[in-house]
């Protein structure tokens, strides 16, 4: 069993135990829970509980009776002390339930579970596992593209921060950068292939992916000629084993744009894979331009 306390989006969870509404009495007393906040920090003998809160033993042993019994304390190992067994105690786990009625679904955990199993393996236990590289802005490759995507990689990497309980320095590459052992990461790609030449690599090997200047989806079998297009694709990495890569992209960096968008204003669509075979996480986005303005602010799910 598990607590879990969701402040705005990051998520903290504690495993728990139920106890009975009976022995939930163990924990009122003052001195009861002085002894567990002690717990909660080491496993301690007894009589070296008494020392530090200054008590007698005596009432000491009493409350570790009581909460032994209720199952909220249990013995972690045994000394001999003075030719005696000496018990050290710790909690059983670091936060109990008293249930009155039986659990029911929550939609909004499940929402959660999907959102981190989509960021698995790039995020795993609040840390970044993963290479983000983005098109480099100087003439490069066959067509001495330039790429303009490349601050959308900041608003990505922000967006990634808000999973994360650390931050490592060093996580972005231009693409003329990376190197072969680079590629062993699990990589998250933004650009098209013309200015992200490790996306012009794994392109061939996508779900839904870059043909003739247009976006091809093999899912839908539907091209998208548009350049307000853009794609979201998670798959297996053809570098590496059991590593994985996340491309975001479109054909023209309004593609890439509206594919960022999807990622900040409606990552839960983005988790629930192809509406043609959820099982493929791999979107079409298109962007609009709500305003009027020649940039675009809003996207609608293609695919």
């Amino acid at each position: 069993m598990f607590i879990i306390d969701k402040q705005k989006n990051e998520v903290y969870s504690l495993p728990a135990k139920e106890i009975s509404a009976g022995h939930a009495g163990s924990l009122s007393s003052d001195l009861a829970q002085r002894i567990l906040s002690l717990l909660a920090k080491e496993p301690m003998y007894p009589i070296d509980i008494a020392k530090s809160l200054k008590v007698h033993e005596q009432k000491i042993y009493y409350h570790i009776r009581n909460l032994e019994r209720a199952g909220i304390i249990k013995v972690v190992k045994r000394e001999t002390r003075q030719g005696a067994t000496a018990n050290f105690y710790a909690l059983a786990e670091p936060a109990f339930v008293v249930k009155f009625r039986n659990f029911e679904a929550t939609s909004k955990i499940a929402q959660i579970r999907n959102e981190s199993e989509f960021l698995e393996p790039f995020i795993k236990d609040g840390q970044l596992d993963a290479l983000i590289i983005v098109g480099s802005p100087d003439p490069h490759g066959p067509d001495k593209a330039r790429s303009r995507d490349g601050y959308y990689g900041m608003d990505l990497a922000l967006f990634l921060g808000t999973f994360l309980n650390y931050v490592p320095k060093f996580i972005v590459k231009l693409d003329t950068e990376v190197r072969e052992d680079d590629l062993s990461n699990n990589l998250i790609l933004i650009g098209g292939p013309v200015v992200n030449k490790v996306v012009e690599k794994v392109n061939s090997k996508l779900p839904i992916r870059f043909e003739n200047g247009n976006i091809k989806s093999d899912i839908s079998n539907e091209t998208y000629p548009q350049d307000e297009c853009g794609m979201i694709v998670k798959a297996k990495s053809p570098f590496s084993k059991d590593r994985y890569v996340l491309v975001v992209a479109g054909k023209r960096f309004s593609g890439t744009r509206a594919a960022i968008i999807a990622f900040l204003k409606d990552f839960k669509k983005v988790t629930n894979g192809n509406i043609h075979n959820p099982s493929i996480k791999a979107k079409v986005v298109e962007g609009i331009d709500l305003d009027s303005d020649g940039i675009i602010d809003d996207i609608e799910f293609r695919e």
